[in-house]
């Protein structure tokens, strides 16, 4: 079945790791991977990590100059999206969608003219926080600023966001950054890889109270694979992926479920090992009693409805 993989970090590794090619690499996301997978459309992150960078800014840039560089290397199998009706249309050309994303708002450096920059650039959807407090708000990862919400500049950039039509993602922020987004934001936003706190009690997990809001803003939330947020197993296994799914499906419906595997950012392995492997969810779903329908809108519908509702 083709898919939506909302997160991936294999934009960072090609960038670090000088010699990479995104059409075919030892990483767990590749071009002919996938091609196999029978990939729709892969969001590429431009991950931004504030300690290992001078300038969150330079960075992003440069990481974005340099996965644009690869996509127009692979324009005969990729293809940059930019809305709903690009998919669409690349996907009836045979050729992957690519999405571009920022993770870490930071990249902006509080100023908004960043924001249109790397609009004009292709970037469709950012991640407002990463693990470090930045000019927008504070990350999940300190229990004190769990409460906190978005700063000033935080909720004009929520604002501007949704009158740009971007896809606004609160992956990695704090609780009281969550509520804010939906309190302030006139569109669906995501969770492009969180799963359940209920079921595992990560702060990066969201709760069930925001699994409901986040389904009442017709949102959605991409299921990670990191085995921190899945479970305590070693790998990463299809149980727990499936174990996630079926309470968030009881708590917000079959609707606000996709997949945000963070392949190329886990640090463990996974049941499913890289992105050609996205099958062996969809038989594990099916013999879990999920509904070929129910498949259909996590692997893909559900992102797709999202897609057009906002961009």
């Amino acid at each position: 079945m083709k898919f939506i993989d909302l997160h991936c970090d294999t934009a960072s590794k090609l960038y670090y790791q000088k010699g990479k090619s995104i059409k075919q690499n030892d990483f767990s996301v590749d071009i002919e991977k996938l091609k196999q997978g029978n990939a729709m459309t892969q969001f590429f992150a431009l991950f931004i990590c504030q300690e290992r960078c001078d300038s969150p800014l330079e960075t992003c840039n440069s990481m974005l100059d340099n996965l644009l560089s690869e996509l127009n290397k692979n324009g005969d199998d990729i293809k940059i999206a930019l809305n709903y009706d690009d998919i669409l249309k690349n996907s009836d050309n045979k050729k992957i969608s690519a999405m571009i994303t920022i993770e870490e708002g930071e990249a902006l450096e509080g100023n908004m003219e960043n924001l249109y920059r790397f609009y004009d650039k292709g970037v469709r959807l950012m991640t407002l926080t990463w693990n470090y407090e930045n000019s927008i708000g504070y990350p999940h990862i300190d229990k004190s600023f769990q409460q906190k919400g978005l700063k000033n500049f935080g909720i004009d950039v929520v604002q501007e966001m949704n009158r740009l039509n971007m896809i606004i993602d609160i992956s990695h922020i704090s609780d009281g950054g969550f509520y804010d987004v939906a309190k302030f934001s006139k569109k669906p936003f995501v969770a492009s890889h969180s799963n359940a706190r209920t079921i595992t009690g990560h702060s990066r997990n969201i709760t069930d109270d925001m699994i409901k809001v986040l389904a009442n803003s017709g949102g959605i939330m991409g299921i990670n694979f990191a085995n921190h947020f899945l479970g305590t197993n070693e790998v990463s296994s299809i149980d727990d992926m499936i174990k996630h799914m079926k309470h968030i499906r009881n708590v917000g419906g079959i609707d606000v479920i996709a997949l945000g595997s963070d392949f190329d950012g886990i640090g463990n392995k996974v049941e499913i090992e890289d992105i050609s492997e996205m099958d062996k969810l969809y038989k594990s779903l099916m013999a879990n009693g999920f509904k070929e329908s129910e498949i259909e809108k996590i692997f893909y519908k559900n992102a797709l409805r999202l897609i057009q509702e906002t961009l």
